[in-house]
């Protein structure tokens, strides 16, 4: 018996050709929706926590956390605490808005909240022997600047509010940092990430606080790290701030370096920080620089599409960075406008200890409100207005 070969048909083979596409495209959709429902699991897993590490987690920022009914230091104090950790332990960086923050702002609490988590300076101690361990060429790129800046900014205010004397520690981060210094006298950062990674200006104020904090060391430097300084200065005075944001750093820069700014100049910032108050008593960051002016201007876009972009709310970020700088440049703590920023302050912790800021960047983590929270405490400390606590 033979057998006859049979050959199939054009439609034949079309429309297996076809039913195997379709099979193909059915696999793919469900492929493709299953990782959009994966990501959007993990997403919405990442929104649970703000910070997170093993034991350690800290409740998602919103604008929708409820507030507490009077200022709780205790709480303030154990989100500044595990959000420093959870940060440093998991990313091991330092960071301007977490961990950089901390050891810059939360040393001056030490009379009042008690002393900084020794984990945290050891840490920047760590990451100093690091890069000392690193060729320069290498420490000159991207964010490392900067990151160099607020390494020995916290190492400084540590020194200068917890031990009152400058440790070695701190004059070899200082001459780190002006090993990295630009030519400009500015420090390389980001350009992307307002209010902190977004300017080199920024890591100049920084590094020009660090300098001026640390107990005696502009009184002791001398050579190449003196010769830097001067750069330093230099650019400060010879760069024009691109907006108000930056006009009331160089003024809290200037409380700390004599002649930096005239007398007139310094009662003219303290009058535009004033311009920007709002009718609750409050501060926006949103209102101290043009959409397109916080970096290279990439986030103009979402910023100009906020529901409340022509009249954004009062955020804890600016309300108490605003009254830090205004009392540090030596207005009365009992000035009625004072006043009204700390009532503000008063009535907006959230339960968590956080004072609410929406990021200027996305709508994920907030990790402003970590700078958010610091200032607000310091703010009250500097008004004689926070809540007593006990002080080991």
């Amino acid at each position: 018996m033979s057998i006859q070969k049979i050959q199939p048909s054009h439609s034949t083979i079309l429309l297996t050709v076809t039913a195997f596409l379709n099979r193909v495209e059915r696999a793919a959709l469900t492929i493709a929706v299953l990782i959009c429902a994966n990501s959007a699991v993990a997403e919405e897993e990442i929104q649970k926590s703000q910070y997170k590490f093993e034991e350690i987690s800290v409740v998602a920022a919103s604008a929708d956390e409820p507030l507490l009914d009077r200022v709780s230091v205790e709480k303030a104090i154990d989100y500044l605490e595990t959000g420093a950790t959870a940060w440093t332990k998991k990313r091991k960086c330092i960071s301007c808005h977490t961990n950089g923050s901390y050891m810059v702002l939360r040393p001056a609490l030490t009379k009042s909240v008690g002393k900084p988590s020794e984990e945290i300076r050891d840490f920047y101690v760590a990451k100093l022997t690091q890069h000392q361990g690193k060729k320069l060429e290498k420490l000159h790129k991207g964010v490392t600047p900067t990151e160099l800046a607020y390494l020995a900014g916290g190492l400084a205010e540590w020194d200068a509010h917890v031990t009152g004397e400058l440790s070695v520690e701190t004059r070899q981060a200082l001459t780190l940092m002006f090993q990295v210094q630009a030519e400009d006298g500015s420090y390389a950062n980001q350009s992307c990430w307002p209010p902190y990674e977004s300017s080199d200006y920024h890591g100049a104020i920084i590094a020009a606080m660090a300098a001026a904090t640390a107990p005696g060391y502009l009184d002791s430097v001398e050579g190449e790290p003196q010769v830097a300084y001067e750069q330093l200065i230099r650019f400060l005075q010879d760069t024009e701030p691109v907006h108000d944001y930056a006009r009331l750093q160089l003024l809290w820069v200037s409380t700390r370096i004599d002649g930096l700014l005239t007398e007139d100049e310094k009662q003219a910032t303290i009058a535009m920080i004033f311009d920007h108050q709002q009718e609750d008593g409050g501060w926006s960051i949103r209102t101290f620089a043009a959409p397109d002016a916080w970096g290279s201007g990439n986030r103009e876009e979402k910023l100009r599409q906020e529901l409340d972009f022509e009249s954004p709310a009062s955020d804890g970020h600016q309300t108490g960075l605003a009254i830090v700088v205004l009392r540090e440049a030596g207005v009365a703590a009992d000035d009625p406008r004072i006043l009204k920023g700390v009532e503000w302050i008063g009535k907006n912790q959230r339960e968590s200890g956080r004072w609410w800021t929406r990021s200027l960047n996305n709508d994920k983590f907030h990790f402003i409100t970590y700078s958010g929270t610091c200032f607000p405490l310091l703010a009250l400390a500097k008004t004689d207005r926070l809540p007593s606590v006990d002080v080991e």
